[in-house]
């Protein structure tokens, strides 16, 4: 982060701009309307400048730039069409420890102007450092579509009740909560109508008769790990929990967008070191709930498919704790979609099983005779470690040594990885890669379309069937090629 996003004050404090031309029309407008004592210096000064003097006070200084101009000044702006005139500009405010902005020289400036979507009091500001303003006044144009109008009008009602809510509600999550629930209710409709006075009435009315936040548990998938397959509203209950209980499968990017100020807890489970044991994690979700806490518990892929969703609603169900489930995208749809590999195809799969490799201690073994079938894809959750019964069990039962195999490391993130062999090398060529979780493995004739499809992933990859690939080093980009 080059540049600290802050938003300043400007009412009546002293800002000088250095220039009487179009540029310095532009720059003025935008200080004037936050209230700012304005200073301009230039020999001379556009008409658009003058005809502002009609709306806003403005100090005109008609005389060359000396440095003693900045004398007092909070923010000064060069915006001259000579070099010169804006380095001395630069160089004053440096040495008086004054805040400047270069136009159209960004290297010249200790604080720069975004593009701005105003919907008073409601500000956003998009910034992209200086490097590409044309980009990020895109943006903003992108968002000027999507934020609607009545935004400000709502965000001032609030502030009227801030006070009030304030009082009634002593812990600031409690607060938070509240304002959820009016977002939520009629009261925005009626602000969108310009009802003002019966979004006050309605407002008052849900205060006086707001009980106790309730807790909640969101059950949410985040997917393989790629942040843009998330769906919208696990990306809304991320940021409204109070409590993000997570897991190792969660990748770092999707962690970064839970809300800044959640506490996070982690339950994950890693072969060989200390996990927390499931019963206390679903006890654990119960007890955050029943305390109020909006509790988001988020898991790789999908809750329902081998993430132990099912057992932990059962306990939130009998203990009457409220619970939300967000499905996700499910690693064999997600790893197999971007490694270019179809689990269903007219000509190699007619069918798919979804297993895993980690079963419960003492439970049942899978149905190696039905999964050793031709002409259908497995899909190995969590099966690098037990690899080599996994190969052994499916030969033994009927299922071809050369049957292709796909093994797909950390898919649909950046550093995605695809090893490509067959059933007879599954366990060796996990060891020769030195395969690692999050890894799935994907079993049959489909896998040999990787080579062919795999054009808009430009995965890392490595083939020890059929025509051996070597680009292996190449890192995911995930970039869809035209065609």
């Amino acid at each position: 982060m080059q540049y600290l996003p802050i938003f300043t004050k400007l009412e009546n404090k002293p800002v000088v701009i250095i220039g009487g031309g179009e540029v310095a029309v532009r720059k003025a407008r935008a200080i004037l309307k936050a209230g700012a004592a304005l200073t301009i210096v230039a020999p001379e000064f556009d008409k658009s400048l003058t005809s502002l003097a009609d709306e806003y006070p403005i100090n005109f200084v008609p005389a060359f730039f000396e440095p003693d101009h900045l004398t007092g000044a909070m923010l000064v702006i060069a915006a001259t069409d000579n070099d010169q005139v804006n380095a001395e500009v630069f160089a004053a405010a440096e040495a008086k420890n004054i805040f400047v902005n270069v136009v159209d020289d960004q290297p010249k400036c200790s604080f720069i102007f975004p593009s701005i979507v105003d919907r008073n009091p409601i500000t956003i500001a998009i910034s992209s450092a200086g490097t590409a303003p044309v980009l990020a006044r895109r943006l903003r144009e992108k968002l000027e579509t999507l934020i609607p109008q009545h935004i400000g009008p709502l965000a001032q009602l609030v502030g009227q009740f801030r006070d009030k809510v304030k009082a009634r509600f002593t812990h600031f999550a409690d607060r938070r909560q509240f304002w959820e629930s009016v977002f939520d209710s009629a009261v925005v409709s009626e602000i969108q109508s310009g009802n003002q006075t019966n979004a006050e009435t309605l407002l008052d009315s849900m205060l006086s008769q707001s009980n106790e936040p309730e807790g909640e548990v969101y059950l949410v998938g985040a997917g393989p790990g790629d942040p843009e397959l998330l769906t919208l509203k696990a990306l809304q209950l991320m940021q409204q929990a109070d409590v993000v209980v997570y897991d190792y499968l969660v990748s770092d990017d999707i962690m970064e967008l839970v809300r800044r100020d959640a506490e996070l807890i982690c339950v994950g489970k890693r072969m060989g070191h200390h996990s927390v044991p499931q019963e206390e994690t679903n006890a654990l979700l119960a007890t955050l709930a029943k305390s109020g806490k909006k509790v988001c518990r988020i898991k790789g892929g999908d809750p329902f498919i081998y993430g132990r969703g099912g057992e932990e609603v059962q306990e939130l169900a009998r203990q009457n704790v409220r619970f939300q489930i967000v499905p996700g995208i499910t690693a064999a749809a997600g790893c197999s979609a971007y490694a270019g590999i179809p689990l269903t195809h007219r000509d190699h799969a007619q069918a798919i099983q979804f297993v895993t490799g980690h079963c419960k201690k003492d439970g049942q073994e899978l149905d190696w005779e039905s999964l050793a079938k031709p002409n259908q894809t497995v899909a190995v959750y969590m099966g690098v470690v037990k690899s080599p019964h996994i190969q052994a069990q499916l030969i033994k039962y009927g299922r071809a040594e050369s049957t292709p195999v796909a093994i797909v490391e950390n898919g649909t993130r950046k550093n995605q990885r695809v090893v490509t062999t067959t059933l007879a090398n599954l366990a060796s060529e996990i060891e020769q890669h030195a395969i690692q979780s999050p890894a799935l493995l994907i079993i049959g004739e489909v896998a040999s379309l990787h080579q062919e499809l795999a054009w808009f992933g430009k995965t890392q990859q490595t083939s020890s069937f059929a025509q051996p690939l070597t680009q292996v080093g190449l890192t995911a980009d995930l970039q869809h090629k035209e065609i």
